[in-house]
């Protein structure tokens, strides 16, 4: 099982490459001592984003303005500290979106990424600064917490200005109509926006149910002396981890059925949230610096024995040719989808000079009508399926962060980062469950030993 606690998004420098979901490039957005008091978060999601925010700051009704009526009620340096504070949370909010609104370009001279991407960095950063440091199964502190609500409340507000027109009739008092335009949320927003909420205040909820548990963790660095009663043994490329620790008896039944349900229900988040992710980037627009860079046929691109098995026969196994391949690492893994992808974009390229098609996605070999090159097309999309399925911590392709850094559009940006950010934390709830089980399931089998000795040393003839 791999390690989730890793926390994919870290970039390896034992290669040339990068090969890691670029979840934390670094950009000054969120800083991780900005850092408020708790608000808890709101089931009802973010209709109204500021409300949540702005709710403990109101107070009674009084003639004298909040902020007074509050600051009459406490002594001199109390009243002092609080507006001190108020004056650097709201200095820290004036600098960081002037970062946002300079794209990034500190000199301003214009040569700063696009909104689009300042934002999609944004809600990246800002999730490495409240879950980057987080490797244990427990509630976020109230500091992070505070910091997720408040500034994920900026920037998903934006949603809310990101509208379509439609033509609808309007009746005026006098009962005559006027054909107007009528604004709406745009629908890839209202369809998608509502659902990534609600999956975040899920997990938030999986993690705030374990503030009381039968487990804790152990420092590794601490624990080097007693290796013998290690109920947990990490990769040594996870030394800087926290162990698992459980009782010696091993796990209640009541707490070993909770992890369970809680990690069934994490993975099914982690699937929408993938699926989700997975439909947003499909609609982004493939840029022309990709396309310049694929190979001039899709043989050439995946090499000659997966296009063997692709193209030979009428019935074709994703998981057959991926059992067949044996991939043994994601790094392996990666380097498959980002040949796969490349030659199922010539397949698709060659096969629209005879075809017209709205969206590649409802391409299937049955409705192929014989085209060789839209059937080679929809059999290396259902092997990328498979294979993200397989691999559920694979990174992004060379495509999908291409298409994320060319992205000029600002609502797919933030539905883009959102889901990803939610992806990769449910892909770690996943982890860090196992990671639990397996020393329960440990300690469990070393008791039973222990059990069986004591028996067996009790019924055995005594000399």
């Amino acid at each position: 099982m791999s390690d989730g606690s890793g926390f994919p998004g870290f970039r390896s420098h034992s290669c040339d490459r990068d090969y890691t979901r670029p979840l934390f490039r670094v950009a000054s957005f969120s800083d991780s001592g900005d850092e408020q008091e708790h608000h808890v978060s709101s089931p009802g999601g973010r209709s109204h984003s500021m409300k949540r925010t702005m709710s403990s700051k109101t107070a009674a009704p009084s003639r004298l303005s909040p902020s007074m009526s509050r600051l009459s009620m406490k002594k001199l340096p109390q009243v002092i500290d609080e507006k001190s504070m108020e004056d650097e949370e709201m200095e820290l909010m004036k600098e960081k979106y002037t970062k946002l609104l300079l794209g990034e370009d500190m000199s301003g001279s214009g040569k700063g990424v696009c909104t689009a991407v300042a934002i999609s960095n944004s809600i990246t950063n800002l999730y490495a600064t409240v879950f980057g440091t987080c490797h244990r199964l427990e509630p976020l502190s109230p500091e992070k917490r505070s910091m997720w609500n408040r500034e994920m409340d900026c920037l998903l507000s934006i949603c809310e200005y990101i509208v379509e027109f439609s033509p609808t009739v309007q009746t005026m008092p006098d009962g005559s109509t006027h054909d107007v335009m009528a604004t709406s949320p745009r629908s890839d927003i209202m369809m998608n926006l509502p659902a990534l909420e609600k999956l975040e205040t899920m997990l938030l909820g999986i993690l705030d149910s374990f503030h009381k548990s039968e487990f804790w963790y152990a420092d590794q660095r601490n624990q080097s002396f007693n290796e013998n009663k290690k109920s947990f043994q990490r990769n040594e490329d996870k030394w800087w981890l926290p162990e698992p620790c459980v009782p010696d008896s091993g796990l209640s039944d009541r707490m070993h059925r909770e992890l369970q349900q809680k990690r069934d229900q994490a993975s099914q988040i982690h699937k929408m949230a993938m699926e989700i992710n997975s439909g947003i980037l499909s609609e982004m627009q493939v840029p022309s610096s990709y396309l310049e860079t694929l190979p001039k046929s899709g043989r050439v691109g995946v090499g000659d024995a997966i296009y063997r098995y692709m193209s030979s026969g009428d019935q074709f196994s994703p998981e057959h040719l991926l059992n067949f391949l044996n991939l043994s690492s994601e790094h392996e893994a990666l380097e498959i989808a980002d040949r796969v992808e490349a030659a199922m974009y010539v397949w698709r390229r060659k096969a629209s000079t005879t075809h017209v098609v709205s969206k590649w996605e409802h391409v299937t070999e049955m409705n192929a009508d014989g085209d060789k090159n839209l059937v080679l097309a929809s059999r290396a999309r259902s092997l990328l399926l498979c294979l993200k399925q397989r691999f559920p911590g694979l990174s992004q392709t060379t495509l999908d962060t291409s298409k994320i850094q060319y992205n000029k559009d600002i609502g797919q940006a933030i539905l883009e980062s959102y889901s990803r950010v939610l992806e990769s934390l449910a892909h770690n709830i996943v982890s860090w469950i196992d990671d639990i089980l397996i020393a329960d399931e440990n300690v469990k089998k070393g008791h039973k030993n222990r059990m069986q000795k004591q028996v067996v040393s009790q019924l055995s003839p005594q000399r």
